[in-house]
């Protein structure tokens, strides 16, 4: 049985019990409820309206805030020394879709003053999404990467699954910066170097995916749409030296080894695990390589995964906003946190003919009726145990305890029109003012304890 057979079956199955249920409740602006339950520290919000990063304290007010000179786009990060790092948005007509697309790397001092302005923008590669600081001071930059139509096809892809004259991979770049404005790439990873296809025997990757779940399936996206990947996030695991992937299309999440040289990473030799740049770890979706059904999906259109840092409850593991489009036949999110089957030294269990594990989940967040974000959004593990949430597509922070009691509810003013900054000004996306289209949206929300030394030269009078 065809795996597009299956994928047919699987939307029919969903469209008769899809109820096209969505989450249109009033709410009022700025913190709602406060209890001496939440994780102290602030918060950093990147709105998508204006051109402003803030941090808020707890009564969600701001008390630092930077202003970029270009306009923002997704990731945001407060570094050790007191810096922003963060993407921004430059047109690029190669790559032209709404929503994802930055194309700049940029480094604010506390003061706002711009001290690195890195740009990867040109008719063959775009920066995208996210970004992710290393200790060493590099950054990690995922971006999309242009093959044209005869590239593809050279490769497996089924012509009638290219749409116009390009198909958009991924690479992964390792930036060391250099002055103002420059940068060394160190170390990448192309995902084009690691496919399987069973389309073409006469063409390259030519094998079964479920004897290869190491690569991944280059026709397994039916839709004929460049963007066939939409990698969304990025990780890194100091411990383990793996980066942790995002790959939404596919609704799995994947790890590979950064313990390769460069061109180890273009190989399936080398690095600590033997497997040079092949997958080591995927999960979510074991259909992409028919190691099961669409009913064993357990991923829908995932942003944010990431392992729990050491020293925080739960470290080690992997926690994942599951946006939950379409899935048990309705739309709802959850907050999914998973113990992956690794070793000490960084090898990951795989039984022959079977998925990934686990089979279970160590911990889930689950208000079908009040959680549902169809795009963006993340979640972060806090010192005291709880956890926070950002449901990007409305602005909506909230902080929950490990009972799903919430004990921290935000919702972003942000960025929005100042007409919409009312106090309680009511939201109610079923009467046409989303806060998406107030510009009250995000790409996620991370708070930073009081005695993180990024916020050394914070001062506000509750410290």
């Amino acid at each position: 049985m065809s795996r597009q057979y299956l994928q047919v079956v699987f939307s029919v199955m969903l469209l008769l019990v899809n109820s096209d249920q969505s989450v249109a409740q009033s709410e009022r602006r700025g913190v709602v409820l406060k209890t001496p339950q939440a994780s102290p520290g602030y918060t950093l919000i990147a709105p998508f309206g204006g051109q402003k990063t803030y941090l808020i304290d707890l009564d969600g007010k701001p008390v630092h805030s930077w202003t970029t000179n270009r306009r923002p786009s997704q990731a945001a990060y407060l570094l050790e020394d007191g810096s922003l790092l963060r993407t921004t948005k430059i047109a690029n007509d190669t790559f032209n879709v709404p929503g994802g697309p930055a194309g700049g790397v940029q480094k604010f001092d506390w003061d706002g003053h711009l001290i690195w302005d890195y740009v990867i923008s040109d008719t063959t590669r775009l920066s995208h999404h996210d970004i992710e600081p290393m200790p060493n001071g590099n950054v990690l930059v995922v971006a999309w990467e242009l093959k044209t139509r005869e590239d593809a096809i050279a490769a497996g892809r089924d012509p009638s699954k290219i749409e116009g004259d390009a198909v958009w991979s991924e690479v992964v770049l390792e930036i060391q910066p250099e002055g103002t404005a420059g940068g060394k790439v160190v170390w990448e990873w192309h995902l084009w170097d690691h496919l399987i296809q069973s389309f073409d025997k006469s063409k390259a990757n030519f094998g079964q995916p479920s004897d290869r779940p190491e690569r991944i399936d280059l026709n397994y996206v039916e839709r004929a749409n460049a963007d066939w990947i939409h990698m969304n996030s990025i990780d890194y695991n100091s411990e383990l030296d793996q980066l942790l992937f995002s790959g939404r299309t596919f609704d799995e999440i994947w790890i590979v080894d950064h313990s390769t040289t460069s061109k180890e990473a273009a190989r399936s030799t080398g690095g600590r695990r033997g497997k040079g740049g092949d997958l080591l770890y995927r999960w979510g979706n074991p259909f992409t390589y028919f190691a099961g059904s669409p009913l064993d999906q357990v991923l829908f259109g995932q942003h944010d995964p990431h392992w729990i840092p050491q020293g925080l409850p739960g470290a080690g593991h992997i926690l994942i906003f599951n946006n939950g489009s379409e899935r048990d036949g309705r739309s709802y999110s959850t907050v999914d946190e998973l113990i992956p089957p690794v070793a000490d030294n960084g090898v990951y269990t795989l039984l022959p003919g079977e998925a990934f594990g686990p089979q279970e989940l160590a911990w889930t967040y689950k208000a079908p009726d009040q959680l549902f974000s169809p795009r963006v959004s993340g979640t972060q593990r806090l010192p005291n145990g709880n956890t926070l949430i950002c449901s990007g597509e409305t602005g909506h922070v909230i902080e929950v305890d490990l009972t799903g009691k919430t004990v921290w509810d935000f919702q972003n003013y942000l960025g929005a029109p100042e007409a919409a900054t009312k106090p309680n000004d009511a939201i109610n996306p079923s009467r046409g003012n989303s806060p998406s289209l107030n510009g009250v949206a995000m790409f996620r929300a991370n708070r930073y304890a009081p005695d993180f030394p990024g916020l050394k030269r914070l001062i506000v009078t509750d410290r």
